[in-house]
């Protein structure tokens, strides 16, 4: 398993120097932004995709430094019901996948996205409950009529480029849990379709996130890896429940936080998740993303780094050996 960070928790410094700090971490590769709801601070795709020049320089950034790139990452709503910013997100979308296919990259990470309850929507509408009953005809209305023709139509625009596209499963979009995104897998056809897998999103919805790595793995849709962890308080989970709508600005008081590797669960339960994913094929990259509350960037991506070393799977796993029987056994 290859050690990545987000390039976004240091938005505010030149791509140069985040890479610098990576690299004295140890990290080797890093996740860049490159639309959607986390800006384009160190990635234009439309500029680059546009200028060789720009994306050669771009691509030595990492080269001169012996880093490489573990995705592009444009988290967006492309079926958001209002058009104007839907196809913004699309957008971005498409020219990720554009880039990643110029510059060698194998996997773009983005949201399904979640639509309105109709045509007249001006917000996603996202449905947590079969009852009442409106809730089913509205899910079934965003499948059929939203999410399988765009994520059909963009996945198989990925597909002719090479690329694979991870959705992130994550509450408040429609691909968040194993089901929906083999769902969008499965009712798309689309081989480029997958899942990121991020623990912290499956455990504050009371998904194991090991046995979430084997259903995924097992339709072949384990595409990439965050690393964040997630501390539930069963107090407060008992007054708010865990669909807790408060900001996630209130550090103290929540049913859940986002926390740092280690944080919200013992590396016990990491190394078993991280033995889970080697032992059902998944040996790609693991790409650290800070949202803890508590701690300062430069405090949560060192405790995670620190944390991930003891737990990592990085060497290729040794062939068991076969011991002879002393001749006298025999």
């Amino acid at each position: 398993m290859k050690l990545s960070a987000f390039a976004v928790l240091y938005k505010d410094l030149p791509l140069p120097e985040v890479l610098d700090t990576f690299k004295a971490k140890g990290i080797m590769f890093a996740e860049i932004g490159s639309g959607g709801f986390i800006g384009k601070n160190h990635c234009n795709p439309q500029k680059l995709i546009q200028n060789k020049a720009a994306r050669e320089k771009f691509k030595d950034y990492f080269l001169s430094r012996g880093m490489g790139i573990s995705s592009l990452s444009c988290h967006g709503n492309p079926v958001h019901p209002q058009q104007h910013l839907a196809l913004s997100y699309r957008q971005d979308i498409q020219d990720s996948i554009d880039l990643a296919a110029l510059l060698g990259v194998e996997t773009i990470v983005t949201f399904s996205g979640c639509p309105g309850d109709c045509e007249n929507s001006l917000y996603p509408n996202w449905p947590v409950s079969p009852f009442p009953e409106d809730f089913q005809t509205v899910l079934e209305w965003q499948w059929e009529k939203k999410l399988i023709p765009f994520w059909k139509e963009m996945g198989k625009y990925a597909e002719d480029k090479g690329v694979k596209v991870a959705m992130e499963m994550h509450g408040g979009y429609s691909v968040h849990s194993p089901a929906t995104a083999i769902r969008m897998r499965e009712q798309t056809g689309c081989k480029a379709l997958g899942a990121n897998l991020d623990p912290s999103h499956m455990w504050w919805q009371g998904i194991d996130p090991a046995q979430a790595a084997r259903y995924l793995s097992s339709k072949d849709c384990l595409f990439y890896f965050h690393a964040k962890d997630a501390a539930i308080d069963p107090n407060y989970v008992s007054y708010y429940g865990v669909t807790d709508m408060q900001s996630f600005g209130t550090a103290f008081g929540r049913a859940w936080q986002f926390r740092t590797v280690g944080f919200g669960h013992e590396l016990k339960v990491w190394a078993d998740l991280f033995s889970t994913m080697r032992s059902v094929g998944y040996d790609e990259f693991v790409s650290i993303e800070h949202e803890d509350s508590y701690m300062s960037v430069e405090e949560g991506l060192d405790k995670a780094v620190a944390n991930l070393r003891q737990v990592l799977l990085v060497q290729p796993a040794s062939k068991p050996k076969a011991f002879d029987i002393d001749e006298k056994y025999k």
